[in-house]
């Protein structure tokens, strides 16, 4: 019976059936397959949708054809339709060593083993056991686009990273990002790394450049992007360092008059 296997299933996962979706009633390799093909530019906008994973309740045989509700063992041939199987999902998969696991608090399948992670309900999806103690809260954290790509980030098949300052964004997506000298989240501006090293080099900068005599006492207004407090600094035209934090990732604000005083 399992003589079938290379040859069955798609790009996204192995396995030895296919379903049939509640939705249109059409057959597809899995949800993606289907959604892939439904939301597609050659569809019309009025038709494109997502499968309900959940709701699927019918299956095909891949070896036999048959037809049958949502069981991991073929009941015509005997044949296992997927070594990892969740009846909660619907799902089926033959590559186990990615360690699936279902989530009760995601109501989804993940991977990576069960053991290594962890649900936070605030955020409301599973982390890394290593951020259990350090990440910072942001409700329904997954629950959106990845800000670069616009992907919808809870059900993603990529890596996801989670940000210093608790926002999502795929992997992938941030390592762009970063070869292209882009060092702050998309979403608050806060950065995404240490960069003490960074400043010192701009301290040395703003200190190599000397400000004409015009702006010695000109004063602005600005916000700390990575510690979010308010001062106000002497103006200079490469960058305004935070008194408090240290960090150049700062913004003019108009909180108030800045001043510029000839002497």
């Amino acid at each position: 019976m399992e003589s079938g296997a290379g040859k069955c299933g798609c790009s996204h996962y192995r396995r030895r059936c296919k379903i049939r979706a509640p939705c249109c009633g059409e057959v597809f390799d899995c949800r993606h397959c289907h959604n892939d093909a439904k939301n597609s530019l050659k569809v019309d906008l009025r038709d494109r949708h997502e499968i309900p994973r959940h709701q699927v309740q019918k299956v095909i045989c891949s070896l036999c054809n048959t037809e049958q509700d949502v069981q991991q063992y073929c009941t015509e041939c005997g044949c296992c339709m997927g070594k990892y199987f969740c009846a909660k999902c619907k799902f089926f998969d033959d590559n186990v060593s990615k360690k699936q696991y279902h989530c009760d608090g995601c109501g989804i399948c993940r991977t990576g083993g069960e053991e290594n992670f962890f649900h936070c309900d605030r955020c409301g999806c599973c982390y890394s056991n290593s951020l259990m103690d350090s990440h910072r809260c942001v409700e329904r954290a997954m629950h959106h686009n990845c800000p670069v790509c616009f992907e919808y980030l809870f059900d993603s098949t990529k890596d996801i990273s989670v940000l210093p300052c608790g926002h999502t964004i795929h992997l992938e997506c941030l390592k762009e990002m970063r070869l292209h000298s882009q060092y702050s989240c998309p979403v608050c501006s806060r950065s995404v790394c240490d960069m003490s090293s960074v400043w010192k080099k701009l301290d040395q900068e703003v200190a190599s450049i000397s400000m004409p005599e015009i702006y010695h006492n000109k004063m602005v207004p600005i916000l700390c992007n990575d510690c979010g407090k308010k001062s106000s600094v002497r103006y200079h035209v490469l960058a305004h360092k935070c008194p408090g934090c240290s960090s150049y990732n700062t913004r003019q604000t108009r909180d108030g008059p800045s001043t510029c005083v000839t002497i």
